[in-house]
């Protein structure tokens, strides 16, 4: 199916699910309204016939789909359809679902319920949930799994959330390297099904430490009676589960990769990378520094109470007010110079805002170097004495271009002037101040988009404003 296909009928269902609500509201109204002896009966009839055709239509989509469904309903809606849904299914949408959304449908679960769905998740699943869900809960479904099971739940929170140990999967298809193709495609037929995303089979010897990989093209196309050591492929990507997903994420990337093994320390096939996991893990990071450079601490339910919202934005809002604030006091430096000249109160909110973007440009371009790897401390002052060289390159063009409408507009040569040269200086700092503020985030150890906007926006005002009223106030006034 089509992307846009595929779009136009999660639209559809969304639409279809939206008109049963609101029917159900509205028939609810009107039953409310009528004056009979069986009201109960009738609404009772009423209301268990639409909610059954809810149901048909929820139980034929997928839990992706639902998920987004159920993120782009009002909250009273939300309890609607999920009440609605099958244990399995519920199950599904939970691991789909946006973490706000996840955490808010975990509240408004009841206990046995909740227990119900969490019983039907795979044990590195209800690791992935687990913090959404009171430990006493998990503590309870954890009693219910086998011995295994437990063992590998275990393993899986024992990793941070950032790293491959805690995204890796115990499903694969694990080989000796003694076999013969014939042998193994035996065994691949009696398991009946192969675990979603496996392209090869990992090759391993006596003390399963992994020693290559045998593509499905090979297994069905070599000889059967030839060996598996002859035919395997010995240059796998593989990870240990202390690395960091990013990079994971970054190396599936590169080698365009479907799946891959993870081995401990001593080389041990201990798990399975899949490209799925890899590609939620990078929408869930993109999201989260999008957000954080908009200076939300955190990711926000849409449907949210408006409190829980306001408290979600209450850190960087205070950081942004005092920052603001100091802003304030660079300009409170030249009253007197801008009363003397009332055309510097027009022309100086130019000066930061040009520097402001320039700024963003150079904080984007930096965030993404450190995210992809490609910035070093080796090449780090290479990349600044470049967007050094590009903010003066900027302002010379664009201050010239400034100041000439500013001379011609008041008709000052001199404050063509001091704009221009403001507008230069500002860009040199701008890209300066763009390319230190992630890189001490990182040094720092702190989320490189965490704030820099705030304290790029910042540094380029007060210090447009500086600059520009500081040289009016030397040679214009």
């Amino acid at each position: 199916m089509s992307t846009s296909r595929s779009q136009e009928k999660l639209q559809e269902s969304l639409n279809l699910v939206t008109t049963l609500l609101e029917k159900q509201r509205v028939i609810e109204t009107l039953t409310h309204k009528q004056e009979s002896k069986n009201k109960e009966l009738v609404e009772a009839l009423v209301h268990r016939q639409n909610l059954a055709l809810l149901q048909r239509k929820l139980r034929d989509l997928h839990p992706a789909d639902l998920a987004h469904i159920i993120e782009v309903l009002p909250q009273a809606d939300r309890l609607v359809v999920w009440a609605e849904l099958e244990p399995h299914h519920a199950a599904q949408v939970l691991l789909e679902s946006s973490r706000s959304v996840r955490d808010w449908l975990v509240a408004e679960t009841e206990r046995p319920r909740l227990v119900a769905l969490l019983d039907q998740l795979d044990p590195d699943d209800l690791a992935y949930i687990s913090e959404s869900v009171d430990p006493e809960i998990v503590a309870e479904v954890y009693q219910s799994l086998d011995a295994r099971e437990q063992s590998l739940f275990q393993s899986t929170i024992a990793y941070p959330d950032d790293s491959v140990g805690h995204l890796m999967s115990p499903e694969f298809v694990s080989v000796r390297d003694g076999r013969d193709i014939g042998g193994v495609l035996d065994d691949v037929r009696r398991r009946g099904e192969l675990p979603p995303h496996t392209e090869r089979l990992f090759v391993v010897d006596a003390r399963n430490v992994l020693r290559g990989a045998l593509s499905l093209k090979d297994l069905l196309l070599r000889e059967p009676g030839a060996q598996v050591s002859a035919v395997m492929s010995t240059d796998v990507v593989s990870f240990t589960p202390q690395e960091r997903a990013s990079d994971a994420a970054r190396a599936f990337e590169r080698y365009d990769l479907i799946a891959a093994p993870v081995v401990d320390e001593r080389g041990k096939l201990v798990g399975r990378l899949t490209v799925d996991v890899m590609m939620d893990f990078l929408r869930r990071k993109a999201q989260s520094e999008a957000l954080l450079r908009a200076g939300l601490a955190g990711e926000e339910d849409y449907f949210a109470p408006a409190w829980t919202s306001a408290k979600n934005r209450w850190m960087w809002l205070v950081v942004n007010l005092v920052t603001a604030f100091l802003a304030s006091r660079v300009i409170g430096l030249f009253e007197s110079t801008i009363q003397d000249l009332v055309a510097l109160a027009t022309l100086m909110p130019i000066v930061a805002s040009i520097g402001g973007n320039t700024g963003n440009q150079t904080v984007a371009l930096v965030i993404r170097g450190l995210a992809l790897d490609r910035l070093t401390r080796a090449n780090t002052g290479h990349l600044l004495k470049k967007e050094l060289f590009v903010g003066l390159m900027n302002g010379a063009v664009w201050g010239t271009l400034v100041g000439l409408a500013a001379a011609a507009l008041y008709g000052s040569i001199p404050l063509g002037l001091v704009m221009a040269a403001a507008i230069l200086l500002n860009l040199v700092v701008a890209a300066m101040v763009g390319c230190a503020v992630p890189l001490v985030l990182q040094r720092l150890g702190r989320d490189p988009a965490q704030g820099s906007s705030v304290l790029l926006t910042f540094t380029t005002d007060s210090m447009g404003f500086f600059i520009f009223l500081g040289l009016a106030k030397a040679f214009l006034v």
